[in-house]
């Protein structure tokens, strides 16, 4: 077992991307307005936990119901492609949830710990040492908790035109990775 630099960098910019939870600002912004507050550390806790389980038991899982990977994967990178479409022009294809357990849904899931990211996982379990993959995991959290826990700092730094802007380009990066799965997947 040995930890790589460069698998670490490369797990920790894709599931950064995948989760953008700088793109995210202004859904957690808007749930903080309506719920009052967002549970920083539980929201986290939940997220981790999901995403570590479905890295060691998410393929075994899939077996059991019938999907393959490949298909799980190409199922979740036409969620990212939707997610990516509705960041860059702006549109709504999916409904908010509930509002009442915000810290958990939508938040825990599946806004981080999503179709996306437990798709990534599994594709990023096919290329990356699985202890590397933790760590960028880990890596992501921390980013996570720091961005749950400022989102009143990063509103005013940021402004309505910093957080478009955000928005914009990391969903032109979903765009590019949700592409990659498919094409990784299909074989095109």
């Amino acid at each position: 077992m040995y930890f790589n630099f460069k698998e670490i960098l490369s797990v920790s910019m894709i599931l950064f991307a995948i989760i953008d939870i700088l793109g995210s600002i202004p859904i957690i912004i808007d749930l903080r307005q309506k719920v009052g507050k967002i549970q920083s550390e539980k929201t986290c806790l939940v997220a981790l936990s999901i995403m570590l389980a479905f890295l060691f038991v998410g393929e075994e899982l899939l077996n059991i119901i019938g999907v393959d990977v490949a298909s799980f994967a190409i199922a979740g990178s036409l969620v990212i492609f939707f997610i990516a479409m509705e960041m860059v022009l702006g549109i709504t294809f999916f409904k908010d949830d509930s509002y009442e357990t915000a810290s958990i849904v939508p938040l825990a899931f599946p806004l981080i710990a999503g179709a996306g990211t437990l798709t990534t996982l599994l594709s990023l379990k096919s290329e990356f040492a699985t202890q590397n993959i933790i760590v960028g995991i880990v890596l992501n959290f921390v980013v996570v908790y720091l961005v749950l826990k400022n989102t009143y700092r990063l509103e005013k730094i940021l402004g309505k035109t910093g957080l478009s802007v955000l928005r914009k380009a990391f969903g032109i990066i979903l765009l590019a990775i949700a592409i990659k799965l498919f094409r990784s997947n299909t074989g095109l």
